[in-house]
């Protein structure tokens, strides 16, 4: 569990840092002072600072807070980092190295700038992996495909397999239905259907290979399923692990972050539509503990899928940085936007109240799912057992 803790804590501070890395280098690069760069956030463990003018380092204390240089800090709490910019909170706005002091549009690049770097590491990620190789879909059918093996695709809440412990991305090695006689081969995603469909009511037994681990498990096929799921409840699919040279590999992780961009906003939209006519959000909203459940099941999966989980947690945050929500890059950017359409700034004290009822609704917001997280996966449970 340590384990799993730390991986968490340095996937979310990466996505966190390279976010926070996009605001600094834009302001920077549009004149703007920036006071502090931290890796972390406070307190601060340590600070450095560059002499302009000989060009050296020199340490300062976690109580110096405005230079006339920018401080790169290392900070106490492992969880991201953060920029903060001259006139960020408004006023200033006479210093022409502030940001409320530069053009909207200048503003807005600055605000943007975190999401794209975010855009741009799972950009990164995704073409590594289809370098080194990542599992792609092969026909069911197909005839002589060297190394391919069947993987469970989703498994669905509350069903036998979920109950059996079966998970995403597990490999489908064999069937049997008692001890003491030979394991069925799976050579495809119907072999495993067909068992399953033969099977309803018995228990079966499943032996599985989750990463470098071969794990047997065994359950009972409902008789009756759910409209929309099978037997066992879960879909599967015939893979093969592929790698692509790197020319192709940049195409293909550029199109992959442009899919999952579109995916992750439809699948905002079918949440706000079930808030919306239901009054309830869907039981698969997973807050910072769930992530970190989940990190522990991809981390059994193997590096490539822990790459890819941390490519799209990073894809997840840029969305949910640029929504126009108070708080958020996208509030302050909806604000910019109001002021160009108003042709003047709009009240800065109603602006900080704005964005700090959101700040308190969001923090709020992430005690409920967190709460609902410890209960959806046992986290006490757990801990104790």
């Amino acid at each position: 569990m340590f384990t799993i803790i730390i991986l968490f804590l340095i996937i979310l501070s990466i996505l966190v840092f390279v976010h926070e890395l996009g605001h600094f280098v834009v302001a920077r690069k549009f004149g703007m002072r920036v006071h502090e760069f931290g890796f972390g956030f406070p307190p601060r463990a340590i600070g450095v600072v560059k002499n302009p003018k000989t060009g050296k380092w020199t340490f300062v204390g976690p109580k110096v807070n405005k230079l006339s240089q920018t401080i790169y800090s290392l900070n106490w709490i492992p969880l991201g980092g953060f920029v903060r910019i001259k006139g960020e909170d408004g006023g200033e706005e006479k210093d022409p190295d502030s940001f409320t002091a530069k053009p909207a549009l200048v503003r807005i690049a600055v605000l943007v700038a975190g999401v794209s770097m975010n855009f741009f590491l799972a950009w990164l990620i995704f073409s590594f992996v289809y370098m080194v190789g990542t599992p792609q879909s092969v026909p069911d059918d197909a005839k002589n495909v060297e190394g391919a093996v069947v993987q469970i695709s989703n498994v669905s809440p509350e069903s036998p397999a979920e109950k059996m412990g079966l998970r995403i991305g597990d490999v489908v090695k064999g069937l049997r239905y008692t001890e003491g006689i030979p394991w069925v081969a799976v050579n495809n995603a119907n072999d495993v259907q067909e068992y399953i469909n033969k099977n309803k009511g018995k228990e079966i037994k499943f032996w599985i290979k989750r990463g470098e681990t071969d794990i047997q498990f065994k359950g009972v096929p409902r008789e009756h399923a759910p409209e929309g799921q099978g037997a066992l409840g879960i879909e599967l699919a015939r893979t093969k692990i592929i790698s692509y040279p790197w020319y192709e590999a940049i195409g293909k992780a550029f199109m992959m972050v442009f899919t999952l961009i579109g995916a992750i906003l439809v699948a905002f939209g079918g949440l706000l539509k079930t808030l919306v006519t239901t009054g309830s959000a869907p039981a698969d909203i997973a807050g910072p503990v769930g992530i970190a459940f989940y990190t522990k099941q991809v981390a059994d999966l193997g590096f490539v899928y822990v790459l890819q989980f941390a490519a799209i947690l990073s894809v997840n945050l840029g969305i949910i940085n640029i929504l126009p929500i108070p708080a958020l890059d996208g509030g302050r950017v909806l604000f910019i936007i109001l002021e160009m359409i108003k042709g003047s700034p709009v009240s800065q004290k109603f602006e900080q109240i704005t964005h700090t009822v959101g700040f308190v609704l969001l923090l709020l917001l992430m005690v409920i799912v967190t709460f609902f997280d410890f209960i959806r996966f046992d986290i006490i449970g757990k801990l104790f057992s």
